[in-house]
């Protein structure tokens, strides 16, 4: 190795590593914001996921527990997650909650890394561009409450995009979109889009993978297997308020306009065939096009709109959508239209909408209190038909 390589190989090390102070930083008042919260409003969805397993290490009913009041939050996932879970009921409750915070950001990072790589990849001072998009996106409000619940959704975000996107995976393509979608169904959206771009071997291998962890539990906690899937399963309101400002699905937006329960059955079914007609047909095009982060993109944006729920840190797709807005970076309408898009998803914008209600504002407050739901139908859009052009464009 000649001398000057080295040196811009040590440069390029302390680079990422002063990178990584700089992000540690500026995101560290979150975290402390969060982790120094009282016992019974931290982390409550890792609470979740650590009671869950603890309840396979005692031979207790997983889907029969409530965690503490003030929350009495069930264990909504499938029988998979609860045994994987057995891993965070085995360490302390203070270790689990800096274990998973740091797994939040290490996912983040590969999000970021992924959703970003054509700017990334030829920018001269990529350490600090990745430090302020990790920064950027740290602070979106979707990706906040990943920190403030201990929620899952990034790492499954990680996983299936990794999945799509990597170019030589180590490991078989497929497989974590299976893993994925046993651990939390709304990734199996991804089975569809690996359906309509004909990505045959790599459907197999996720369908093979999820099927396979989906029966493991039936020969490991039999029960609890039994009880999801023929019981739990059907029983909405186990996931909460389906009304409440939080779930921004096309079904949550319609049931905050209080119809009768069949006429909003019927428009949500309606709905969701076309919104998923366009969103896959869209995604299908950017894969033939050969931007797959846009397709991921879309197909992200349909795991939220097309689910009964969907709550706010659901939509930690937003940050592959960033990455799929601002391309290679050298184009500057692009560049800006991200920009709006981060500023809009970091302003708590629903909760304006409540505010509006209290005040007595009529119309408004529906329109603002659906204001991410409203974005995301909006994001659809502009990756299916605006993108493409300014592409054209380009």
């Amino acid at each position: 190795m000649t001398g000057g390589r080295a040196t811009t190989i040590r440069r390029q090390w302390w680079a990422w590593a002063i990178a990584a102070l700089v992000i540690a930083v500026a995101v560290a008042p979150l975290v402390q914001q969060w982790l120094t919260n009282p016992d019974d409003q931290r982390l409550v969805d890792l609470d979740v996921y650590r009671t869950g397993g603890q309840m396979i290490l005692d031979g207790r009913a997983v889907y029969e527990f409530a965690t503490p009041a003030p929350q009495l939050l069930p264990f909504t996932y499938p029988p998979v997650a609860a045994m994987l879970a057995v891993l965070l009921a085995k360490m302390s409750w203070d270790t689990a909650q800096w274990v998973w915070t740091a797994g939040v950001f290490v996912s983040l990072a590969v999000v970021v890394a992924y959703s970003f790589r054509g700017v990334l990849g030829w920018a001269r001072h990529a350490p600090w561009l990745f430090a302020f998009l990790m920064v950027a996106c740290t602070y979106l409000m979707p990706i906040r409450d990943q920190v403030r619940f201990g929620q899952v959704d990034i790492l499954l975000v990680a996983l299936c995009l990794a999945d799509c996107v990597a170019r030589r995976p180590w490991w078989p393509r497929g497989f974590l979109i299976g893993l994925a979608t046993a651990v939390k169904l709304t990734p199996g959206v991804f089975l569809i889009y690996l359906l309509v771009t004909r990505q045959w071997r790599t459907f197999f291998m996720a369908a093979f993978a999820a099927a396979l962890l989906t029966l493991l539990p039936f020969v490991v906690i039999p029960q609890d297997a039994a009880d999801f899937w023929f019981s739990a399963l059907f029983d909405p309101n186990r996931l909460g308020a389906n009304a409440a400002t939080t779930n921004q699905s096309i079904r949550g937006m319609l049931i905050r306009l209080y119809l009768p329960d069949t006429v909003t059955s019927v428009i949500w079914i309606a709905l969701v065939a076309v919104v998923g007609w366009y969103g896959f047909r869209g995604a299908r095009a950017a894969y033939q096009a050969k931007d797959s982060i846009t397709a991921v993109a879309l197909v992200g944006l349909m795991a939220v709109l097309l689910s009964p729920v969907a709550w706010i840190h659901h939509l930690a797709w937003v940050v592959v959508v960033l990455g799929a807005i601002v391309g290679d970076g050298r184009d500057p309408v692009r560049v800006r239209v991200a920009v709006g898009v981060w500023l809009y998803y970091v302003l708590p914008i629903p909760w304006w909408g409540v505010a509006l209600k209290v005040a007595g504002v009529p119309v408004l407050d529906k329109i603002v209190q659906d204001g991410y739901g409203l974005g995301a139908l909006g994001l659809v859009w502009l990756l299916v038909s605006w993108l493409p052009k300014r592409r054209d464009l380009a």
